[in-house]
């Protein structure tokens, strides 16, 4: 049980993080930074760093943890792009 609350703890510290970071997105093209660019490394960042935590706290291989979350995560990326690409979705 005590394992699961740090476990739990870990991922809401990674997720505070996450927002806290992504919140400065519009402040991205002032640094010069494009925003799609941006979201994307932030976004890998928080999914490899998340699931490292919850390996080494499982005791799993930590890199193998976060490289597996990234694919998926990548995956989760290209489905989603897809679909809206179907429907017709356009973003500016």
């Amino acid at each position: 049980m005590w394992a699961r609350a740090r476990v739990v703890e870990a991922l809401a510290r990674a997720g505070s993080l996450t927002l806290s970071v992504s919140e400065q997105r519009p402040l991205f093209p002032a640094f010069g930074l494009p925003h799609l660019a941006a979201t994307l490394v932030i976004t890998a960042v928080a999914l490899i760093v998340g699931e490292m935590v919850v390996g080494k706290l499982t005791g799993r291989p930590v890199l193998r943890s976060g490289l597996r979350q990234l694919l998926l995560g990548g995956v989760a990326v290209a489905v989603t792009f897809g679909v809206g690409h179907l429907i017709g979705s356009h973003s500016a």
